[in-house]
Formats: C-alpha cells, structure tokens, sequence
C-alpha cells in the first residue's frame, strides 16, 4: 500500500506564490512516475505536472514556466512550486503515483487564488 499526504495549500493572492508538498509513505517504488493534478469546481480533473521515472518533466500549457515540479527522493516526496499564480489556478491540487501499473492519489489540498 502507498499513501499520498498533500500539504501547502492555501489562500494567496494573484502575483504569489505557494510550494506544494507530497510526502509518500508506505511501499517505496525505486522509479514511480509522479504528478500533480487538478481540479476546478465543475470541471474535470488534469494533470498540472509530471515527472516520469526517467525524470523527465512535463507541464500543462498554462503553468509552462510559472510552476516547477521537483523531487526529493531521500524525503519520499515531489514538490510542485508554483511562481505568478492566478485565480485561474483556484483549484484542488492532488498528487499521484504511477507504479506497476497502478495510481495512487492523495487526499488533495486547496489552492484559492483571489484577484
């Protein structure tokens, strides 16, 4: 089993910035792909950023050089920072893991961004 802890979120104004946490725990993966998704009221859920097992990165258009995912593989955890962020990016963030074929999601946590 693998559990997923987001931390981070928050309220922040247009402009901010915020550094989101995901610590896993349980069984460790040597090379999992990792990813933040999210999702808006009414809308469907998507992917923000990933890295593969590979580590190489890829981002949604719309955070393209505003948000940076990262991971520090010692601490178990991928970090997504996001710089200039607008109200646009209001949405519950949840990370995900990739390995053996299956996902495991983590609870969420709240970005509101207010203009």
């Amino acid at each position: 089993q693998v559990q997923l802890v987001e931390s981070g979120g928050g309220l922040v104004q247009a402009g901010g910035s915020l550094r989101l946490s995901c610590v896993a725990s349980g069984t460790i993966f040597r090379a999992p792909n990792l990813g933040w998704y999210r999702q808006a009221p009414g809308k469907q859920r998507e992917l923000v950023a990933a890295v593969s097992s590979a580590r190489t990165t890829n981002y949604a258009d719309s955070v393209k050089g505003r948000f940076t995912i990262s991971v520090d593989i010692a601490k178990t955890t991928v970090y997504l920072q996001m710089n200039s962020l607008k109200p646009e990016d209001t949405a519950v963030y949840y990370c995900k893991l990739s390995a053996r074929s299956r996902d495991y999601w983590g609870q969420g946590t709240q970005v509101t961004v207010s203009s």
